[in-house]
């Protein structure tokens, strides 16, 4: 008998996040969906990003490229120093079709740039994206520290339990069966 996987749903559509926005970014991702810094890792920053950006105003147009977009040039599952700066020429290539203002697209490549440099900065939108991220580290074995992250809610220690929770979850459609 296996053990049963907790699970959450999938993110509810918006602005960003589209099928046709997510079906592009999985055709440029050039590591497997099933890694650590696939689609499932994409979504948990995404539902960390909205549950924190709800709490602390951070611009959830900002926060939501991110979560699908940051990782998005990685070249392996390991070490890939220059991934984030990478995202951000990605990013760059494609800006026009982000209905990003110029102000919210500094702030997307920013974040990506230096996603996993383990700053704190006083930016709340970019400490969101960071934060968010940081917070699915329990995907590789991490426990993420509350003195690592740089938001309010993000080092509360409840959230952070919770996120920890989620970071080990895989994503179902509802109604999907396998059966």
């Amino acid at each position: 008998l296996e053990p049963a996987i907790e699970t959450l749903e999938f993110p509810e559509p918006s602005l960003v996040v589209t099928q046709d926005y997510i079906d592009f970014l999985a055709k440029n991702f050039r590591l497997s969906h099933n890694g650590h810094h696939g689609l499932e890792h994409w979504l948990r920053v995404l539902n960390n990003g909205r549950l924190l950006a709800k709490e602390n105003g951070a611009d959830i147009q900002v926060v939501e490229h991110f979560a699908l977009v940051h990782d998005i040039s990685r070249i392996n599952e390991n070490y890939d120093a220059h991934h984030g700066e990478q995202a951000a020429k990605f990013v760059n290539s494609f800006s026009k079709w982000l209905n990003l203002d110029e102000h919210q697209l500094y702030l997307l490549t920013e974040a990506c740039k230096y996603h996993s440099a383990g700053r704190i900065i006083p930016n709340v939108t970019i400490q969101t994206c960071w934060d968010a991220d940081r917070l699915d580290l329990g995907r590789v074995g991490i426990k993420p520290k509350a003195g690592y992250l740089g938001t309010p809610l993000a080092r509360d220690k409840k959230f952070l339990e919770e996120a920890y929770t989620r970071s080990k979850m895989c994503f179902v459609q509802e109604g999907f069966s396998d059966e």
